[in-house]
């Protein structure tokens, strides 16, 4: 899919990835841009950039983007990409309180879930569009030292699988955004950790991989290549796989970071 005169949705807009998709798909030619996040006001900033249109959502309500989706439908278009982008960062193991768990699980799996409730019937309607879900390598291998992160982005990844292989035959395109570390909030602090061994790239170049991958209509956006060889080591050899992963446990596993958004 091309970009030019699209309209397209992305959340958590204000700042990180977000905000490099906005600006991206801006200069590709986008008809318009919508820009959402918790934080209004940084999601304006980077609409007044790119000429696009703020909206102040919680993804971890159901409600509000369902409210969203259609404000943007009735007021903007119909949106042809939807770019389900927010996501958190909750570090720890079983000790993890249920609360915590609770969010990050409404805010990294179920956001998503509530956006493809509401808009793929649209879409689908419309002879078809385009999801662009952001989960991490962690979906695909997992994450040493943040066991709700690792759960939450591996179901992110089988949530974008299954919507492909169900309403591939509707005319609905899927990619899953899976990097390592990207200069983020989220990575704010933590340069030195274990997501960053093969690098912390910055968002720029994860937005022109992601535009490149939705212009390919192919699934996986793999900005750091190096995770395809991972996930070929993990499936020829589990075991082996996962004794390579404890000596990063070992290296790695005693950090503990606090909730970070992203």
């Amino acid at each position: 899919m091309e970009l030019k005169d699209k309209i397209c949705v992305v959340t958590g807009a204000a700042s990180g990835i977000g905000k490099a998709l906005a600006i991206k798909f801006a200069a590709e030619g986008a008809k318009a841009v919508v820009c959402v996040d918790l934080n209004k006001e940084g999601a304006q900033a980077v609409a007044d950039e790119v000429g696009g249109v703020a909206f102040g959502v919680n993804v971890a309500v159901e409600q509000e983007i369902k409210d969203m989706i259609e404000a943007v439908e009735a007021d903007v278009g119909p949106i042809d990409l939807f770019c389900s982008n927010a996501g958190i960062l909750v570090a720890g193991g079983m000790d993890v309180p249920n609360d915590d768990w609770q969010r990050i699980w409404d805010i990294n799996v179920m956001a998503h879930v509530w956006a493809a409730r509401h808009l793929v019937p649209r879409m689908i309607e419309r002879g078809g569009g385009y999801l662009l879900n952001t989960a991490s390598a962690a979906g695909l291998l997992n994450q040493v030292g943040c066991a709700p992160y690792g759960v939450t982005k591996h179901a992110a990844v089988a949530l974008a699988e299954w919507l492909a292989l169900t309403h591939g035959d509707d005319g609905i395109k899927v990619s899953v955004l899976c990097p390592q570390a990207v200069r983020s909030e989220m990575t704010r602090g933590h340069e030195d950790s274990v997501a960053s061994i093969d690098g912390l790239l910055e968002p720029e170049p994860v937005a022109d991989a992601c535009v490149d991958t939705i212009r390919n209509e192919t699934f996986l956006v793999l900005p750091h290549p190096q995770v395809l060889d991972y996930m070929r080591k993990k499936t020829d050899n589990y075991d082996r796989w996962i004794g390579g992963m404890r000596k990063l446990n070992r290296a790695y596993g005693h950090v503990r970071n606090p909730k970070k958004e992203a």
